[in-house]
């Protein structure tokens, strides 16, 4: 499960105004070295009853840090899985319960509570359209655009309706990572889903993304200080009597995709925040703080 906490680092090749290399490196996630299929794509040990299985974040991640690799050094062989990881994105993307295509996750996970296989992700939606609009601007066939319209879809319908939106009572969208009820409205997965957004809009410029986009964007602006607890970020905004501390690896990571968002929106709140947070990690007694209430959660909750 190494996959997933590598050191979060902004790609300095990316460019926010074209379509190209991803916003943030995932260099450790494109050199993966654990178990995979036949066809090379990346499978997650769970070990125990759960075992080896396919995670569409991860795949889309793989693939995106592959792209970014190939953009770099024109390396063929990181092409190549960077369109393994595209066409094992349009091959698996499947109906819901709702009518809506999504990427679904084949085995049970447990946060908060337990998500039953099948279950679906925003987070997977955002990283996939990532993919799948890089992988139709390089190569111009319809399978990638086709795919992408579909998994689209999941971003305008609201949760009730089989997507991934949830709007509360003051009119703000979020992109719900894990689709629970009440949402808890996780940081590091909405962000990265609002890239997926990003991308549509960068390369398609069609309206709907553009407005998708700018709602989130105030959604964030209008919630990053509940992420604040005074000394450290929150991983989410569950409604627990006890606050979900971001682990040392998320609390690097959201300072560095709100430096990278306050680049796309302009929004300078995000960076301000980004720097707030980067004083909070150079505190050992944070750190330590932090620490120790993140292990008593666990313990608590987990």
């Amino acid at each position: 499960m190494s996959f997933w906490h590598g050191d979060p680092q902004i790609n300095s090749l990316a460019n926010i105004t074209s379509q190209g290399p991803y916003y943030m490196s995932f260099k450790n996630k494109a050199n993966y070295i654990g178990d995979k299929d036949l066809n090379g794509i990346p499978m997650l040990n769970y070990h125990g009853k759960i075992g080896l299985q396919y995670n569409p974040i991860a795949i889309a991640q793989w693939g995106l840090g592959n792209y970014n690799i190939w953009v770099e050094k024109k390396s063929i062989s990181h092409f190549k899985k960077f369109i393994s990881c595209a066409d094992w994105l349009v091959n698996n993307l499947k109906k819901n319960d709702y009518g809506v295509n999504v990427w679904m996750h084949h085995f049970n996970f447990e946060y908060k509570k337990k998500l039953l296989s099948p279950w679906y992700s925003g987070l997977a939606q955002g990283l996939g359209l990532s993919v799948l609009v890089r992988a139709y601007n390089e190569l111009d066939e319809d399978k990638y655009l086709v795919a992408h319209q579909k998994a689209w879809i999941s971003m305008l319908k609201k949760i009730e309706e089989g997507g991934v939106i949830f709007i509360d009572g003051k009119r703000n969208y979020w992109i719900e990572e894990y689709i629970l009820n009440p949402p808890t409205h996780i940081v590091n997965g909405f962000i990265w889903a609002l890239w997926g957004v990003y991308d549509t809009w960068l390369h398609f410029k069609t309206d709907d993304s553009r407005e998708l986009f700018e709602k989130c964007v105030r959604t964030l602006e209008a919630n990053i200080e509940r992420y604040d607890n005074g000394y450290w970020s929150l991983y989410d905004l569950s409604n627990l009597s006890m606050q979900n501390v971001a682990s040392p690896f998320y609390h690097k990571l959201h300072i560095v995709q709100l430096k990278i968002l306050s680049k796309i929106s302009g929004n300078i709140i995000f960076e301000k925040y980004a720097e707030h947070w980067e004083n909070y990690q150079s505190s050992k007694l944070n750190r330590s703080r932090a620490l120790l209430s993140k292990s008593i959660f666990k313990i608590s909750y987990f």
